[in-house]
């Protein structure tokens, strides 16, 4: 129609755009809108009990009554060992929940209590497929942090639960970014490096005496020990491997303050790209001492080396970069770096990098 390649009316097309997405939209809000007026009044609820009153089942009931337009309604639970109080209504032990759910027209179930044998699971399947109840098992997984990743796969007949997705698992995903990796540190090696180059070292051997470059052992993918390049920023020194960059570090110079603000020194790493120690985009590298440190204060810290790390990345982007001495930044810090190996897309990368450059601009107000 645009092209007119064929014969109609590209207006209508035009007024077909203009109202559908609007349409969808408030379509979309008035339903949901609608939902919740409605169950505020008591219809169109789907009643529910819980068989566990404990941690796991006060959740899900928190989860379920959280929003209107989830539909749900918690009746009670069913525990042998707990009794009611200001929160939660415990209604029987375990024995009595198939005689209340025929009773009163329960439409759902949910397992949370421990120790629910396998026998006992067996049995309740059984019954609520003959009574048409749906019963839904809360996973134990739950309880060992925000997993919202999780997934069920079928080998065979058999359920497997993975409790973190990764996308770069997929073997076309992590051919993706290596091209692009390639291809962008190619155009910035051949484009960029060969008069940034002479420029900056000219700077920085006028700054202080002493080589160019400066390499330091990093941890990188699967916690592999490389060589990460940057720019000299510093005097040299004997502590330069081991301790990290401070505020007013008296041992940064002048030029490489600079460097640091506008993140010129890490432009050699895009050579640790092309040999493939490094992604453009990824979570940091960090010294070798600072990968042991932190991998005892976090448990999860490790999930961040499933991948390269990269020049730039999320956590950057988002401020969470330099010197970082308190134990909620870091964890913060870390937060980002796992959401982006849980979360990672090609567009995600791109948006990275306009933020990247962005701030190459304004001047990053957390360099060190």
């Amino acid at each position: 129609y645009m092209l007119r390649l064929n014969y109609g009316s590209r207006l209508v097309v035009m007024y077909f755009c203009g109202i559908f997405v609007p349409g969808v939209i408030f379509f979309r809000i008035f339903f949901i809108q609608a939902l919740k007026y409605i169950r505020k009044r008591g219809y169109n609820y789907r009643n529910v009990v819980i068989i566990g009153a404990g941690e796991a089942g006060r959740e899900i009931q928190s989860v379920l009554e959280s929003d209107l337009s989830y539909g749900y309604r918690v009746i009670g639970y069913f525990d042998d060992e707990a009794r009611s109080d200001g929160i939660i209504k415990v209604l029987g032990k375990i024995s009595a929940v198939r005689e209340f759910v025929i009773d009163n027209k329960i439409h759902e179930i949910y397992v949370a209590g421990p120790g629910y044998d396998e026998s006992s699971a067996s049995g309740l399947i059984n019954f609520c497929d003959r009574n048409m109840i749906r019963v839904k098992f809360i996973a134990k997984y739950w309880k060992y942090g925000p997993l919202k990743k999780v997934q069920v796969y079928s080998y065979g007949d058999i359920p497997v639960v993975e409790l973190r997705k990764e996308p770069l698992e997929i073997p076309s995903s992590r051919l993706l970014k290596r091209i692009f990796d390639i291809v962008f540190s190619a155009l910035v090696t051949l484009l960029i490096l060969p008069w940034l180059v002479p420029i900056l070292a000219a700077l920085v051997k006028l700054s202080s005496p002493g080589p160019v470059f400066f390499g330091q052992r990093r941890s990188g993918e699967n916690n592999r020990t490389f060589i990460c390049w940057k720019f000299r920023t510093m005097t040299v020194n004997a502590q330069a491997d081991e301790l990290q960059a401070t505020k007013n570090d008296v041992r940064i110079t002048p030029i490489g303050k600079f460097m640091r603000i506008t993140n010129l020194d890490e432009f050699p790493q895009f050579f640790n790209v092309l040999i493939g120690d490094m992604s453009v985009v990824g979570p940091r590298p960090h010294m070798l001492r600072h990968t042991l440190e932190f991998s005892d204060l976090f448990n999860d810290y490790m999930v961040r080396q499933y991948i390269r790390p990269g020049i730039t990345g999320w956590a950057q982007v988002n401020g969470y970069r330099g010197e970082t001495t308190e134990r909620e930044k870091l964890e913060k810090r870390l937060r980002h770096d796992l959401w982006y190996v849980e979360n990672w897309s090609f567009f995600l990368d791109i948006k990275i990098i306009i933020c990247t450059v962005i701030n190459m601009v304004k001047g990053e107000k957390n360099a060190v």
